[in-house]
């Protein structure tokens, strides 16, 4: 577990609390560590939900699959980072979309219910994590409010301009690399990937963006 402290230091659930508790804590919330080799389903679609995840390292991808095998990808997920917590908290019975290591990954696993019932051992901590996590997933309504205002989007141009304007504005700069290749942008946008290829070469074109490979600059 110490060795990846580092990474948990910058978790957001864990703002505020002091690095020589972290180990009690963890041990507290029966926190448990494990690896996953590339494309390993973490939590598959359609199950309970009950554990909130953190990747350690690697990274996982959120995704949806409609009855026709079409993908919708949500969201990566990275060092530092949670997911599922919304799921967890609200005790889904059917987890709606499904967690994919997207590389070799270790993952942190918590019970949610640790979390949100108080210990008998009073730990000082627990307050202080119970308000971590509701403003962790306050953060994600307003990522999930963004995504809605992307695929709402009629054309694939728009979806594009929309993502790469929103993405600029949250860097701080007109260039910048995205975390997709061009299928996975693609499954973000809820596009073709021809459809969007052909959008990017002609964007290029018209002299709107440089585009290659993950990295893009509006112009």
């Amino acid at each position: 577990m110490k060795r990846f402290y580092s990474i948990l230091e910058k978790c957001p659930i864990f703002y505020g609390i002091e690095k020589e508790s972290l180990l009690r804590m963890l041990t507290c919330l029966g926190a448990t560590v494990d690896f996953y080799d590339k494309k390993y389903t973490v939590m598959p679609e359609g199950r309970p939900v009950k554990h909130i995840g953190i990747v350690l390292s690697g990274s996982v991808q959120m995704s949806l699959t409609d009855y026709y095998g079409n993908r919708s990808i949500i969201s990566k997920v990275y060092p530092g980072e949670l997911f599922a917590e919304a799921f967890a908290c609200t005790e889904t019975e059917t987890m709606p979309l499904s967690v994919t290591a997207n590389e070799p990954s270790y993952i942190m696993l918590i019970d949610c219910s640790h979390i949100l019932h108080t210990c008998t051992n009073n730990c000082g901590f627990h307050q202080q994590l119970i308000f971590n996590l509701m403003k962790d997933i306050a953060a994600k309504a307003l990522f999930f409010q963004q995504r809605i205002e992307i695929t709402s989007k009629r054309s694939t141009r728009e979806k594009l301009m929309t993502y790469l304007n929103i993405t600029a504005k949250e860097t701080g700069h007109s260039s910048f690399e995205i975390p997709f290749d061009r299928q996975e942008l693609a499954d973000f946008l809820e596009v073709e990937r021809s459809g969007l290829s052909a959008e990017i070469s002609k964007l290029r074109k018209e002299g709107i963006i440089e585009s290659k490979k993950k990295y893009f600059k509006l112009l």
